[in-house]
């Protein structure tokens, strides 16, 4: 099956680049987020491919005024990896890995935006992903991310909300991890589940910082890096190991904080203090856990879908039993300090918690949710 995708010099198999691996679970995904200075306004973006499936799927989620506005779109690609429209979705790679392009254009419930984002440093390559479920591949992947600044502007239900410097981050990432429906036969014996997933990409002023963990239920990374980099000269700094303290809202899942302790191989130190705040953005916009438009899911030749969420019941919801408001994007301010100075910037606390993690309390499947 040959597609515009192969006139690109980037085939890795003997096969057309329509066929990207033998694996159903394959995917690769773009994800943006974006901010203002004030907090006011936040949005997310993100659009995903799935080969042997022969999906694509995106989404754009808008937060303001207390409520999560989500607009899905869903397509059967037949193939083609490089028709990024997606319904009124839109990805451009204007500059690849440097500059991009979302467009959103569904006048029928109030949402247009012309936003483009500018690589504020180089791409840093995450560690890969890989993890088994027993004998069982759970996730096998690799992901590139980005700080950003934003410029263009959004418009919703008449107003419109200029973007100028606004900071976030962007991030792609592709291999296998589960997508489209469930499979129907588990592996044996069952095993109880267990994620622990936190990733704050942070902005500031002349720094970039990155932290995230995978732990095992007993707290031990299987996944863990933090990188530091300064703008002005380029220098970035991985770290491997790092004190991390996380703290959370109590009897919840929710953190409230955390502090990073960071020393260099060279000697050089660095201390973070991050706070979260609220409304949370609801990854289940971006189909995380969604029930009907989780990422892959079947739903026809074309469709589009839009809702939106009061963010005042969202946690209620949770509470109740609504599992797909459990993972969640936290803003953040934040404070570095460094031997040059103490900076303050702005970000995000990701999280997603299931099952036991020794260190934080955790003991059940969800306790601190449904307890």
């Amino acid at each position: 099956m040959l597609t515009p995708a192969d006139d690109y010099p980037l085939h890795q198999t003997p096969e057309p680049m329509a066929l990207a691996s033998g694996e159903r679970n394959f995917y690769d995904r773009f994800f943006f987020n974006g901010y203002s200075a004030d907090g006011s306004v936040f949005f997310a973006a993100a659009l995903g491919v799935y080969p042997q499936l022969n999906i694509m799927d995106a989404s754009f989620c808008l937060t303001v005024d207390g409520k999560q506005h989500n607009l899905r779109g869903s397509k059967h690609m037949l193939g083609d990896r490089l028709d990024l429209v997606v319904g009124p979705v839109c990805i451009e790679i204007i500059e690849p890995l440097s500059r991009v392009r979302v467009s959103i254009d569904d006048p029928e419930n109030g949402i247009t935006a012309s936003l483009e984002a500018t690589a504020r440093h180089a791409a840093v390559e995450e560690p890969r992903f890989t993890r088994h479920n027993g004998p069982r591949l759970f996730m096998d992947y690799t992901r590139a991310t980005q700080n950003v600044s934003w410029q263009g502007e959004i418009g919703f239900n008449g107003t419109t909300h200029k973007v100028t410097g606004w900071y976030g981050t962007r991030d792609r990432s592709w291999g296998i991890r589960p997508v489209g429906e469930k499979d129907p036969q588990s592996g044996v014996p069952e095993m109880a589940p267990q994620f622990y997933w936190l990733w704050t990409p942070i902005n500031f002023e002349n720094h970039v910082l990155f932290c995230h963990t995978n732990d095992d239920g007993d707290g031990v990374a299987w996944n863990r890096r933090a990188v530091l980099q300064e703008l002005k000269s380029g220098t970035a700094r991985h770290f491997d190991r790092f004190g991390l303290n996380v703290r959370y809202h109590d009897g919840t899942r929710r953190v409230a904080g955390l502090e990073l302790d960071l020393t260099a191989p060279d000697g050089a130190q660095a201390q973070v203090r991050m706070q979260t705040h609220t409304p949370f953005f609801y990854m289940q916009g971006l189909g995380y856990t969604h029930p009907e438009w989780g990422h892959g899911k079947n739903q026809g030749a074309a469709k589009t879908a839009f809702d939106s969420v009061n963010l005042d019941d969202a946690e209620a919801s949770l509470r109740q039993g609504m599992m797909h408001f459990l993972h969640v994007q936290a803003p953040v301010t934040a404070s570095l300090e460094t031997q040059a100075g103490t900076h303050e910037g702005r970000g995000v606390a990701e999280q997603l918690f299931i099952g036991p993690h020794t260190p934080s309390g955790f003991e059940a499947l969800l306790d601190g949710i449904l307890s």
